[in-house]
């Protein structure tokens, strides 16, 4: 059994942090008089700098120390929080990603900047006292502390380091530490991994006791801790640090079990507490993502041999093959289905980076802007959201710097001085939609037909739909911008999109009007591993459908195939749909069967019917990729195995719905 590397654990949690507290940066700079998101802040800090000195990151230690006493002084009232230290404490964040990636790298000068920007951000707020960053303010008084604490036997394993506990002891006032070696039992009986020293602690400080909680704010629960002020005697038991007495109060004792009347026995209740956080701590399970990516992998050849099994058994008359061929149809359905719940992710985490990239963005460029977000509960395949990063950075970055006007020229066209991007995401059948809108200018159909035929992608005066117009955007090079700056000008932010959305088998709509905003939306594939598949027949090859796409199928007669000759369209329900022969756009050169069948499908707001000669059934359809070979083929988004060995292609609807079309339009201009 092989254990995780613990650096790659701690640079994983440290992420966390990270991001935990940019979140809780960006909600302070809205309301700087929050005092729980400066509470919060503060912890983030506080535990980060911890775990750092822990695994052996010094200098992340070191850095972050400034920053969380910098927050100390802002969460013990001495300096205000203020929008200057808040974007000081931002910055550092990006720095402290860095000393945890290269913690051997120079990155002295860096430290030295963004201490600097710290320092005069807090000497700005009101504290004068530039010291006060590195060391936290004295207290009118000095008061001496007695200590005497433990860990528990597992603290070790569980990546508990005392010493840096200590270290932090030290750093409050004058402090004389003594160590009890008492529980440590014979040879035959220790065990390496277990820690059995206790330390008794005299501290002489400034500090108030909140100071000393906060040393042991994150292993309370798990430890036994009594604090005395010499030269009192008398002992009581202490709620945990959340409802601790105040700082006034003389001998406190406190114990990792709520306070019980019977005050000799509160070592009892530690075990029952500990059992219950690790409990609590077993409800989730960290799993790395190559290790679902795996599993996936073997859901999905599982999902092929079911269908092999499930053609044997429909060719044999065993009527016991028959059932425990259905028993592993229901067994590896249910089996795919909570494997797809476990690579869903919701897209909140996507969402919430874009509040920092949109706070730094408005400082960029001078704007006022506000971000806002609905339906961050939405869930996508994780490998899905991993691929949106990038896209959705180019399309945020576009509405800010391009779509949004600075404050003066919306003031002067009567709007709020305030611009705003929306950033949505909602289920649409087996579809994301994920929605980017802002309030700006808009897009400005005239230079996008100037810059188009200047570049020769159009020809001069060619008439084009406005939503083919709007599509020109996404061109390679193609820009409107009149300069080229650090955000965009360049012309390859939206080419990106565009080829990340087609490799992910979605589409782009655009929508944008003049003096009020534009609309982005990308339709996406809720999975990329395994999708419920319609399969169908044409000629000799057979072809798979995505079902999330299908409204209905019908048949079409030979009368009806005739009279429909030339024009493509069938009468339902009293509206005409469009349909295409994919027996002629695949060239299948073989006899349609006696009675064709009508698979209706849904693209966005159009319906279409494909023709086909013959409707096997459904197909659970585990998705491989195309080769290289045929990576241009557009009208297929993958193909999959089938029970019997052979190979199905998957269509791609919206590109095949493009190609029909086109097709149509050639046999209508042929006559």
């Amino acid at each position: 059994m092989s254990f995780p590397d613990p650096i790659a654990v701690f640079r994983t949690e440290a992420a966390e942090l990270l991001e935990q507290i940019e979140t809780g940066l960006l909600d302070l700079n809205h309301d700087l008089a929050n005092k729980d998101q400066v509470d919060a802040v503060f912890r983030g800090l506080h535990t980060l700098k911890g775990s750092g000195a822990m695994f052996g990151f010094e200098a992340l230690a070191a850095f972050t120390h400034h920053c969380e006493s910098a927050f100390d002084q802002v969460r013990k009232g001495v300096v205000p929080a203020t929008h200057d230290l808040v974007s000081a404490v931002l910055n550092a964040t990006d720095h402290m990603r860095a000393l945890i990636e290269v913690p051997a790298g120079d990155h002295d000068a860096a430290s030295e900047h963004l201490l600097s920007a710290l320092r005069l951000a807090v000497e700005h707020a009101g504290n004068p006292d530039m010291q006060a960053i590195a060391k936290p303010a004295a207290g009118p008084d000095l008061t001496h502390y007695r200590l005497h604490f433990s860990l528990p036997r597992n603290a070790m394993v569980n990546g508990t380091n005392p010493l840096p506990l200590l270290d932090e002891l030290r750093e409050l006032g004058e402090c004389t530490i003594e160590v009890d070696k008492q529980e440590i039992p014979s040879l035959d009986d220790l065990n390496p991994r277990d820690l059995y020293l206790s330390w008794t602690v005299d501290l002489k400080t400034t500090q108030p006791r909140s100071a000393i909680d906060d040393v042991f704010i994150f292993v309370m629960d798990e430890m036994q801790l009594s604090l005395e002020i010499v030269g009192e005697r008398r002992k009581t038991i202490a709620a945990p640090i959340e409802q601790a007495q105040p700082p006034q109060t003389k001998e406190i004792e406190i114990a990792s079990a709520p306070a019980r009347q019977d005050s000799a026995v509160p070592a009892k209740s530690a075990p029952q507490q500990q059992d219950a956080k690790q409990a609590k701590s077993n409800e989730n399970v960290r799993v790395p993502a190559e290790r679902l990516d795996e599993l996936m992998d073997r859901v999905g050849e599982l999902v092929i041999a079911q269908s092999r099994l499930s053609q044997l058994a429909g060719s044999s008359g065993d009527l016991q093959l028959r059932a425990v061929s259905e028993d592993v149809e229901r067994l590896s359905g249910e089996l795919r289905d909570t494997m797809m719940v476990l690579r869903m992710v919701p897209v909140a985490h996507l969402f919430s980076r874009f509040r920092r990239l949109v706070h730094d963005l408005a400082i960029e460029t001078g704007k006022t802007i506000e971000l806002i977000t609905e339906g961050e509960t939405t869930e996508v395949d994780k490998s899905v959201v991993e691929r949106l990063a990038d896209p959705l950075v180019h399309l945020v970055r576009n509405s800010c710097d391009h779509g949004l006007e600075t404050p003066e020229e919306r003031r002067a066209a009567g709007k709020d001085p305030v611009g705003h991007i929306y950033l949505s995401a909602r289920q649409a059948a087996g579809e994301v939609i994920i929605t980017i809108k802002d309030d700006g200018r808009g897009i400005n159909r005239e230079r996008v037909r100037a810059k188009a035929e200047a570049s020769g992608i159009i020809a001069p005066n060619a008439v084009l739909a406005d939503q083919d117009l709007l599509q020109l955007i996404f061109q390679p090079g193609f820009s409107t911008a009149q300069q080229v700056t650090n955000l965009s000008g360049r012309g390859v932010g939206m080419d990106v999109v565009k080829r990340t959305i087609d490799a992910l088998r979605g589409s782009i709509d655009v929508m944008s009007h003049n003096g009020t905003g534009s609309e982005i939306s990308l339709a996406i594939p809720l999975t990329l591993a395994i999708i419920d598949g319609l399969l169908v027949r044409v000629g000799a090859g057979r072809y798979v459908i995505p079902l999330s796409a299908v409204e209905e199928c019908l048949e079409l007669s030979p009368e009806e195939d005739m009279r429909s000759r030339g024009r493509s369209f069938i009468s339902l329900r009293d509206s005409l749909v469009p349909f295409i022969r994919l027996r002629d756009l695949f060239h299948t050169n073989t006899t349609p069967d006696p009675f064709q069948k009508v698979v209706v499908i849904s693209t966005g707001s159009e319906r279409v019917g494909l023709v086909v000669d013959q409707i096997i059934g459904d197909h659970q359809t585990v998705i491989k990729s195309m080769s290289k070979l045929h990576h241009d083929v557009a009208t297929f988004s993958g193909a999959t195995i089938l029970g019997d060995g052979g190979v199905a292609l998957i269509l791609d609807v919206g590109h095949l719905v493009a190609a029909g079309q086109h097709q149509e339009a050639q046999l209508r201009a042929a006559g």
